[in-house]
C-alpha cells in the first residue's frame, strides 16, 4: 500500500507542464554603447553651466557711472544739467567714475574737451587751477546787452568802459559823457572763467555773473567800472 501511494504522488507530479532548460532560452541582443555621445552630452551640460556663470558674473561686475549730454569745455564742470546715469561693465580697466561720486566730479573741471555721449573717467578731471601768479579773477555783474549772447567759460574777450551816467550841464561833464558813451578800451586781453545766469530766478533780468582772468593791474580799473555799471564785454580771437 505504501508503494502504490508513492507512486501515485509521483506520477501526479509528472504531470506538470516542464520548464524550460536554460539552455532553450533565446540570447538577448547585446546592448550598443555609444560613448562619443555620452561625452557630447556631458560636454553640452559643462558649457551650458558655463555660460550661465559668465552671464551672472557680467551682470555682477555693472555699474552705474556717469555720462556726459553735452560737450564740457576744458576748464568746464559738470552739472546735473548734462549728466545722465548708465550701466557699464566694470571690468574693462578703466576708471569709470560711479554715479554716486559726481557731487564730488562737480568740484573738478575738464582738462581738455568733453564730448557729450563720453563715459566720464577719472582722467578727463583734474582739480581746478589757481589764479596764475601776476593774475587776478575779477566777478562782473553784467546787464543783457553788456556781454554777447553765447558768453561761456574759456572764451577771450576785450572789456570797454561805457558811460551811463548823464551830463551834469556843465561843458567838462558834456565832454566827459561824450568822451565816456564813445567806449575806452579797459582789458584788450582776458579770459571768461565762469559764467553764471539767473535762470532759475522767478523773474528773469538778464543779468549773469561773469568772472574774467586779467592782468593784476588791471583788476582795480575793471572793478571799479563794473560797480559803475559801466563795462561791456566783447568777444575776440584767442590768441
Amino acid at each position: 500500500m505504501k508503494i502504490q501511494e508513492r507512486t501515485g504522488a509521483g506520477a501526479g507530479r509528472s504531470a506538470a507542464p516542464a520548464q524550460p532548460s536554460v539552455g532553450d532560452r533565446l540570447p538577448s541582443p547585446p546592448r550598443e554603447r555609444k560613448p562619443a555621445l555620452a561625452a557630447l552630452a556631458v560636454l553640452l551640460i559643462l558649457l551650458g553651466a558655463l555660460g550661465a556663470t559668465m552671464l551672472v558674473l557680467q551682470v555682477g561686475d555693472r555699474v552705474e557711472a556717469i555720462q556726459v549730454t553735452a560737450d564740457i569745455k576744458s576748464g568746464e564742470s559738470i552739472t546735473e544739467d548734462n549728466i545722465k546715469a548708465v550701466m557699464v561693465n566694470d571690468d574693462s580697466g578703466a576708471h569709470f567714475v560711479p554715479w554716486d561720486q559726481r557731487a564730488s566730479l562737480m568740484k573738478l573741471q575738464a582738462k581738455s574737451t568733453i564730448y557729450g555721449g563720453t563715459v566720464v573717467v577719472g582722467e578727463m578731471f583734474g582739480a581746478k587751477a589757481q589764479t596764475p601768479e601776476g593774475k587776478a579773477s575779477v566777478g562782473l555783474a553784467l546787464k543783457e546787452g553788456q556781454y554777447y549772447a553765447d558768453i561761456k567759460g574759456g572764451d577771450t574777450v576785450a572789456a570797454y568802459r561805457v558811460g551811463t551816467s548823464g551830463s551834469s550841464g556843465s561843458d567838462s561833464s558834456d565832454k566827459d559823457s561824450s568822451s565816456s558813451s564813445s567806449g575806452n578800451g579797459l582789458i584788450a586781453n582776458a579770459s571768461v572763467e565762469n559764467v553764471k545766469g539767473e535762470s532759475d530766478a522767478t523773474v528773469s533780468t538778464g543779468s549773469k555773473s561773469i568772472t574774467l582772468l586779467v592782468d593784476e593791474g588791471d583788476a582795480a580799473a575793471l572793478a571799479s567800472a563794473s560797480s559803475a555799471g559801466e563795462v561791456a564785454l566783447v568777444r575776440i580771437p584767442a590768441k
